[in-house]
């Protein structure tokens, strides 16, 4: 028969913060304290009378470690129902003391596979078994049971205590606080596992993510709406962006900032500037600096620039901050600004200045890119590829064609990838080609991107046909089209665009290729004098 006692809380902690003053304001409102390994260590050496989990289960740990709280003696005292003869009956019987209170966090994983080189052996030490069980037997036995996981509720928890406002919708409160915590945990561990297996797509996937803000709103002011972090943070994401100056980002703003990011990422090992708006690029620049990229990008559309998102891969200095000061600019992100360069911005106290020390680094190739869908969720590989030849010989080679007879009788050319005119293009030609190319990638389907000299000179996007996006990219080029070159996210139906391209003085083109009508694209193509590149890689983005 199990002796009576004052009520018993369970402290077993790896984040000690402010559990010494917790456990002495339990002590102060009558609770026994049980505790385990260094938690124990700490309580008592700060005054704490905390007693062993040994003391309560008569089992010394084990297996360094690994077994100290898996024990009748804990798991009964949590998991009976106090308002159950039966159960309290058999508790009695066994020589078992309820537990009343149980404060636990877990161990260090997320801190542990974050150390560079980290072997699977530590990973899988600093996976808690005991911990989580405990919680959930504790959450499970909520109306009986005060179970705390977080430290930042360590005090209300005391307050409620004491003022016996303890209530069961509190209760109920820890008891989600768990389950939301081992789920995180538990959701960190199996991605680990999975990405160390190769397994691309499982069969049951779970994703964990950590509150990093609440917005005013989302899309829309009627909308609510929080941004969430990967558990694990990752260079050049804006999750890793340090905000210098400026009001709270809001939801548009997080979503057009990565659209500017993602598409700067392209630009490795050059100047490159970004001007982004509602998450498509409204100028793009590059040149020997960052003042001579960002005056590209600005004079590339300087009408949707204003309001508008920029991304900089280099360092802001004071000439390029007092062009950038001459128009309203939402959002900066650069990889550094210069001491003046932040005086000048700072003089604005609209714009917001964002600094992300590897805003160039390449997306992880573990990373997913999900679209959320009412009920399901599309989950797929980033768009890595620039192009399938990325030696530039698709530039400098005539594309393979094949003739095939149809059941109709008719001849069909089909076109390999490579150059498909006659003319070859120009060395200029090749490199605002892959610029644009670049930029095309970026831009929401359908899409058609010119540019020419480091620049984009007219972008048309999200148009439900290509020609009117054709139309619409020479359109916003006006003189600037001729002598540009032209991309297209995927192929041409029709000969319609390499008629407006040849009308706007285009003089090359790149773009997919596979339609049943290259054939008719290329005598246009060929009529106008336009040199013309097959990839074979589209980059719909919708």
């Amino acid at each position: 028969m199990a002796k009576a006692i004052k009520k018993r809380a369970l402290v077993s902690v790896s984040d000690k913060t402010g559990v010494v003053e917790f456990c002495k304001r339990l002590e102060e409102l009558g609770y026994e304290i049980v505790s385990t390994g260094g938690t124990l260590k700490t309580l008592v050496d700060s005054g704490v009378k905390a007693i062993s989990i040994s003391d309560v289960t008569g089992f010394r740990e084990c297996l360094d470690g690994r077994v100290k709280t898996l024990h009748p003696a804990v798991h009964a005292g949590l998991l009976a129902r106090r308002d159950d003869a039966e159960h309290m009956k058999s508790l009695a019987e066994m020589g078992y003391n309820t537990i009343d209170l149980v404060a636990v966090n877990l161990y260090p994983f997320k801190q542990t596979i974050q150390k560079p080189n980290v072997k699977l052996e530590e990973a899988i030490e600093n996976i808690d078994i005991g911990g989580p069980t405990m919680l959930r037997s504790a959450a499970k036995n909520y109306r009986d049971v005060i179970v705390v996981c977080e430290p930042a509720d360590y005090a209300e928890v005391v307050e409620r205590i004491k003022n016996k406002t303890d209530d069961e919708t509190f209760r109920l409160g820890l008891s989600y606080k768990v389950y939301r915590h081992t789920a995180a945990y538990d959701s960190l561990i199996s991605d680990y596992m999975r990405k160390l297996l190769g397994i691309e797509f499982p069969e049951h996937i779970t994703f964990a993510y950590d509150k990093a803000q609440e917005l005013r709103y989302g899309e829309n002011p009627q909308q609510g709406a929080v941004f969430y972090n990967e558990p694990v943070i990752r260079k050049g994401s804006l999750s890793s962006a340090k905000q210098l100056w400026g009001k709270e980002l809001s939801y548009n703003n997080i979503n057009d900032a990565n659209g500017a990011l993602e598409l700067l990422k392209e630009f490795d090992g050059m100047p490159a500037v970004v001007a982004c708006k509602h998450a498509n690029p409204c100028g793009v620049g590059t040149g020997k600096d960052v003042h001579e990229a960002y005056m590209r990008a600005y004079n590339s559309d300087p009408v949707s620039v204003f309001g508008g998102i920029l991304a900089i891969n280099g360092t802001v200095d004071a000439a390029t901050a007092a062009e950038i000061n001459k128009i309203f600019i939402e959002i900066v992100m650069a990889s550094g600004y210069t001491d003046e360069a932040l005086e000048i911005l700072e003089s604005k106290k609209n714009i917001r200045l964002l600094q992300i020390d590897d805003i160039a680094a390449k997306r992880e190739d573990t990373a997913f890119d999900m679209k959320k869908v009412y009920g399901g969720l599309l989950v797929q590989r980033y768009d890595e590829t620039l192009v399938k030849n990325e030696d530039m010989k698709l530039f400098s080679v005539k594309a393979p064609v094949e003739h095939t007879t149809l059941q109709s009788g008719k001849t069909k050319t089909v076109y390999g990838c490579g150059v498909v005119t006659d003319r070859m293009p120009t060395k200029e030609e090749i490199d605002a080609m892959m610029f644009a190319w670049r930029v095309v990638k970026h831009t929401k389907s359908n899409a058609i991107v010119i540019g020419k000299q480091g620049r984009t000179t007219g972008i048309g996007m999200g148009q439900t046909n290509r020609i009117w996006a054709a139309k619409q990219a020479v359109e916003h080029a006006g003189d600037e089209a001729k002598g540009s070159v032209l991309a297209s996210d995927a192929f041409f139906p029709f000969d319609d665009c390499v008629a407006v391209a040849a009308e706007a003085g285009i003089t090359a083109i790149i773009q997919p290729g596979g339609s049943i009508k290259d054939e008719d694209s290329v005598k246009a193509a060929n009529k106008a004098g336009i040199a013309m590149v097959f990839v074979g890689d589209r980059h719909f983005k919708h």
